[in-house]
């Protein structure tokens, strides 16, 4: 599973102050939930990101972000964001924020036990 160690630590650090933070491997990469919900992920060359559907448009404007793609469907509220796009610190606080603050108000499709 090819994923890019020197974009995963940087969004560790990110997200080191947050208490409920747990790392999966998914999505050819590692995939961050926080409080038991996807949040962001790093793979080979980008990272993905769980934002609010509602900024998807605008978010989408930004250097190279595009919306993610799977068997030919687009996911509004997912967003590709190349590495290219996010040379600096501040444009990575960028995404990690709109992600968290998406975070907040998106559902856990965590399973409950009955």
């Amino acid at each position: 599973m090819a994923y890019n160690e020197k974009l995963t630590n940087k969004i560790r650090e990110a997200l080191a102050h947050l208490p409920k933070v747990e790392e999966k491997r998914m999505f050819r990469g590692v995939t961050f939930m926080v409080n038991d919900k996807m949040c962001i992920s790093a793979g080979d060359d980008k990272i993905m990101c769980r934002i609010d559907p509602a900024v998807h448009e605008e978010a989408i404007k930004r250097k190279g972000c595009e919306t993610v793609k799977m068997k030919g469907r687009e996911y509004k509220g997912y967003v590709y964001v190349q590495e290219g796009g996010i040379k600096t610190k501040k444009d990575l606080d960028y995404w990690i924020g709109l992600a968290l603050d998406f975070n907040k108000l998106a559902k856990s499709s965590k399973k409950t036990k009955r």
